[in-house]
């Protein structure tokens, strides 16, 4: 074959490369804008009625809250009244004059030592508001302007755990033992030290990331590239759990609006941009530009069902255990992210 032959194949090959990046970049910039203004009209909406979160409340959410206030402005009888409810009629033409001033006599000492007490209309309304501001603050609050969609991939998210994810991770769990599913967790928890890295140094957590960096060094070596967490077991040296989400959030921004992503779940608006930061940062997120982009899926895919095949039960459980399971998720999502952020 001659010289020309191969430069001609070479271009050609060249030439398709070039268009296939061309494609994939093209495919990621349509997915970023329609991301983007996903994200836009929702906190739009949510700018608008910051209020919405307090008004998805669950019938039953709805029903408790009205009873606590009922009992709440319901005073219970007084003694003055349960004196008067044991009295019994009596005919006052029967009644001897005499007998019925004597009567009168006993009971005025009695309704004189235990007055009834009455609260005011002032001291009512306070109880009622202090009531009220306590309830709310047990309530998370998030806007969630985007209900229906966020129903809906709540949706497609639980099917996709009942239909495809729970029997392929029971398959790869009979599989694969527990051991090496443990340190395949490992690996990929050691891999992606420098999101847990550089959020510490973000937030100013200088031991955190004294740690990470500790961590990394031993589980890397005398771990085995990260296969076993000697500097757990050994050292006694446990791993943080930062990334940009808690960061933008150390820093006052708040979540803005919920949102349910398709295959990765609950998140809100800060939370969706902390993991576009963190994607950065993670190492398996290069697999696509160094081979073909199908090669970082695969990888994430099996992550997620090597993740799910140690946790299988759990969200089952977490639904079963609620009225509600779109509310429950939502709220204890919400709630989690707050814990983390302020610890």
């Amino acid at each position: 074959m001659s010289f020309q032959k191969i430069d001609y194949f070479v271009s050609l090959e060249i030439i398709a490369t070039e268009k296939e990046r061309e494609k994939m970049f093209g495919t990621r910039l349509c997915g970023a804008i329609l991301i983007a203004g996903i994200l836009w009209a929702g906190a739009a909406r949510a700018e608008g009625n910051p209020e919405q979160a307090l008004k998805n409340r669950t019938p039953e959410q709805a029903s408790t809250r009205n009873e606590a206030t009922t009992l709440t402005k319901a005073t219970p009888p007084g003694p003055a009244d349960a004196a008067a409810s044991e009295k019994t009629p009596t005919n006052k033409e029967e009644l001897d004059p005499k007998a019925e001033t004597a009567q009168k006599d006993e009971s005025a000492p009695k309704n004189e030592a235990v007055p009834k007490t009455e609260i005011s209309p002032k001291q009512d309304t306070a109880k009622e508001d202090a009531d009220t501001e306590e309830i709310a603050e047990e309530e998370p609050s998030i806007a969630d302007p985007i209900e229906p969609f966020n129903r809906a991939m709540f949706t497609f998210n639980d099917k996709l755990y009942f239909w495809v994810l729970k029997p392929v991770a029971q398959g790869y769990n009979v599989i694969v033992p527990q051991p090496a599913r443990v340190s395949v967790r490992n690996l990929f928890r050691n891999i992606k030290m420098p999101i847990r890295f550089v959020n510490s140094l973000l937030q100013g957590k200088f031991v955190g990331a004294g740690t990470e960096l500790a961590r990394f060094g031993i589980n890397t070596t005398i771990g085995v590239g990260g296969l076993f967490d000697i500097a757990k077991d050994k050292f006694d040296l446990d791993p943080s759990d930062e990334d940009f989400g808690q960061t933008l959030g150390f820093y006052g921004m708040d979540g803005l609006m919920y949102i349910v992503w398709p295959f990765f779940g609950p998140s809100t608006v800060r939370d969706s941009v902390g993991m576009a930061g963190d994607s950065f940062l993670n190492p398996t997120s290069y697999i696509g530009y160094i081979g073909p982009w199908e090669a970082s899926i695969g990888v994430s895919v099996f992550e997620t069902i090597n993740k799910t095949s140690l946790a299988l039960g759990e969200y089952e459980d977490l639904k079963a255990s609620s009225l509600e399971p779109y509310i429950a998720f939502r709220d204890g999502y919400v709630q989690l992210r707050k814990k983390q952020i302020n610890k």
